[in-house]
């Protein structure tokens, strides 16, 4: 049985991580959430949050979305392609429940997936 863990090695840490991802970048979105990414050369996904303060006031709110985020990365990272990924959330996502959160995830994961698939062909 595989850990899911999440450790250091699957964050964006530092501002020459994200820049690699921002030179360079593909995207994919739902109405509250886009994510940028960009193939790296790791044989893991990795993953980093971009949630401004003035997008979403309260901090209770984006330690909630950063929470459902990671914790859906956690459990999909072995089937996701060795991608960085750049989270960035719409000033609604605050209005939507932890399930349709996910749910939006999911989609994104999917079609991350299906576009890796195709562009190995």
């Amino acid at each position: 049985m595989k850990k899911f863990k999440f450790t250091k090695k699957l964050r964006l840490l530092n501002s020459k991580h994200f820049s690699f991802v921002l030179q360079k970048y593909k995207k994919f979105y739902t109405q509250e959430i886009m994510i940028l990414w960009r193939l790296n050369m790791l044989e893991y996904p990795r993953i980093g949050f971009l949630i401004s303060k003035k997008i979403i006031k309260k901090s209770h709110e984006r330690n909630r979305i950063k929470r459902l985020i990671r914790e859906h990365f956690r459990i999909n990272y072995l089937t996701l392609p060795n991608i960085d990924f750049i989270i960035i959330v719409k000033k609604n996502i605050v209005d939507l429940n932890n399930h349709t959160i996910k749910e939006q995830l999911e989609i994104i994961w999917r079609r991350c997936r299906q576009y890796h698939i195709l562009s190995l062909d």
